[in-house]
């Protein structure tokens, strides 16, 4: 990849993450690449065809694969306070704003695997600790998808409430929510 389809990438990756899809022009992209639009076309067929170049690159996805799930204990609180927090370090903001970006009808036929790579990498990680906890003996038989799907549900819903609306939502930071709602789910709701 030379340096100027870099810049372009980099432009256009950047202007979806704040404008979306629909609003990021060609012209936009040349502007904040520093190129004229006949230099952008040249490198790429249409906008499309950069967002799905952009895609493809490591930096310009969310970086959660099972091999950052590596630091279990096999103790189900402090385990479930891992998967929760290596998820947060990595989903950025910017990263929770591009997924949405990449959302758009127009492309979301073919960015939809590349943004499901992240809940899928998560998903399979907790279903599979789930089984090993299972096999040994530390948890019951239980529908392990379902368990999964709820914290990851969680997790996904913290942090892109954050990445939207920052602390005017809720006050609550990233350590106490990770932390009481890990309690929770192992322990339940305490009686009054």
């Amino acid at each position: 990849m030379d340096e100027t389809s870099q810049r372009i990438i980099d432009a256009t990756m950047s202007l979806i993450r704040d404008n979306g899809y629909v609003a990021t022009t060609t012209k936009d992209i040349a502007r904040a690449a520093g190129v004229n639009e006949c230099t952008l076309f040249r490198k790429f067929k249409n906008k499309k065809d950069i967002v799905l170049t952009g895609v493809a690159q490591e930096k310009w996805r969310g970086n959660v694969t099972p091999e950052i799930f590596q630091n279990i204990t096999w103790e189900l609180q402090h385990d479930l306070t891992m998967f929760m927090n290596e998820y947060m370090e990595r989903m950025t903001p910017d990263f929770v704003k591009l997924s949405i970006g990449l959302r758009a009808p127009q492309l979301y036929e073919d960015t939809a695997s590349f943004i499901m790579k992240v809940p899928q990498s998560f998903l399979s990680s907790l279903v599979e600790y789930f089984q090993k906890m299972e096999e040994l003996g530390k948890l019951p038989h239980m529908d392990f998808e379902c368990l999964a799907m709820t914290i990851f549900s969680s997790t996904f819903g913290y942090t892109f409430l954050r990445a939207s609306f920052d602390d005017r939502l809720s006050p609550v930071q990233q350590q106490e929510f990770i932390r009481q709602s890990v309690e929770t789910f192992c322990k339940g709701i305490p009686k009054p």
